[in-house]
């Protein structure tokens, strides 16, 4: 691992003793290997069935296995249909970005496997990889409710392949997953100041997609996006450079009870302008309910999986425009993911009871 000395961590919302003070280590002083298995939500929404995968620590030692592997992209170390370690253990679950899926963060989710946690991620109906039907899209308070619906399966006796606690429920959101997460910390969607965002800025790109997604457009569409949409089991949550956060009243974030480990990522190449996204977030929740992190040399797509070092080209040759999520992916990318991963970790085993 390449030392972190370099890098421009920007923290706030936290006293200084707080800055300085080191947070709580691993979950568990015991090292695990990361099980993989399918995950399929049972519930009675046949109309929003929900599938996905999950991560969990696991005493066995082979046969490993690089799941995820391709040409662009680098794989995760797993053992498919591993037996579970003995439980419980504390569950995150995994919100992806728009148009992502449940496999975009699978370098997080195996490594906090091995750190002692179980990690749960579906793909959002209408907004992933390969659900992109335009009604499920245009029911977008539908993505924190998918969420509710992994906790309420995933703390079923006997539903996963391993026990998780259902007192010890986390959060971790990336992007529009980010968005996803703070519907859930408790803030309301907010569509008058949306549209006057977009009348002052009508550039930004959340203007552009809940306009074509046609987001909160019917009066009971509108209903629906701005309800309480919260899930109080959910101790904290891991925020990484979100968009959509102008959608959001600032009495509904002023309120949030709960803590955010938030991350910006200053490196301009997904389209969000971190001004109106995580640098005005953290001016809108309460003092002291956050921890802020901004290195100066992290992107957007820094949250997904590594890339090979052929994966710029390949993209760039045979889905162009797409190749931006391989700048910078290799061996910076491991260096950002280190530091997320040992922010998490302690931010995360900080809230266990």
């Amino acid at each position: 691992m390449k030392p972190l000395c370099s890098l421009a961590i920007l923290v706030l919302g936290l006293t200084t003793s707080a800055v300085q003070a080191q947070e709580s280590g691993p979950v568990a002083a015991k090292t695990y290997e990361a099980g993989l298995s399918t995950l399929i939500v049972l519930d009675d929404r046949s109309d929003r069935g929900l599938e996905g995968l999950i991560w969990y620590p696991t005493d066995a030692a082979e046969p490993t296995r690089l799941d995820f592997e391709s040409a662009v992209w680098v794989g995760s170390e797993v053992i498919r249909g591993a037996e579970a370690a003995p439980g419980p253990f504390p569950l995150i679950v995994l919100s992806h970005g728009m148009f992502g899926n449940s496999r975009n963060q699978a370098w997080f989710a195996a490594e906090m496997a091995r750190r002692g946690f179980v990690v749960a991620a579906v793909d959002h109906p209408g907004t992933s990889t390969w659900l992109r039907d335009p009604e499920q899209r245009r029911a977008l308070w539908e993505r924190p409710g998918d969420i509710t619906r992994v906790i309420d399966f995933a703390v079923l006796p006997d539903a996963l392949p391993v026990q998780v606690d259902p007192d010890q429920v986390f959060m971790a959101g990336h992007s529009l997953g980010g968005f996803t997460a703070l519907a859930l910390a408790g803030a309301r969607y907010d569509a008058e100041r949306l549209e006057r965002l977009c009348e002052t800025m009508p550039g930004e790109l959340a203007c552009g997609i809940f306009a074509d997604w046609k987001i909160a457009q019917t009066p009971e569409d509108r209903a629906r996006m701005q309800a309480d949409l919260a899930d109080e089991r959910i101790r904290a949550f891991a925020v990484f450079d979100l968009g959509g956060n102008q959608s959001f009243s600032d009495e509904s974030l002023n309120k949030i009870d709960r803590p955010l480990l938030v991350f910006g990522a200053p490196v301009a190449n997904s389209g969000l302008t971190l001004d109106i996204e995580s640098r005005a977030l953290i001016k809108a929740l309460p003092s002291g309910s956050f921890r802020y992190i901004e290195p100066a040399t992290l992107s957007h797509f820094d949250f997904f999986n590594l890339c090979k070092p052929a994966g710029y080209e390949i993209l760039a040759k045979e889905l162009p425009g797409d190749e931006v999520v391989c700048e910078s992916g290799g061996s910076h990318r491991t260096d950002m993911h280190d530091l997320i991963l040992d922010e998490v970790t302690a931010f995360f085993a900080k809230r266990l009871q």
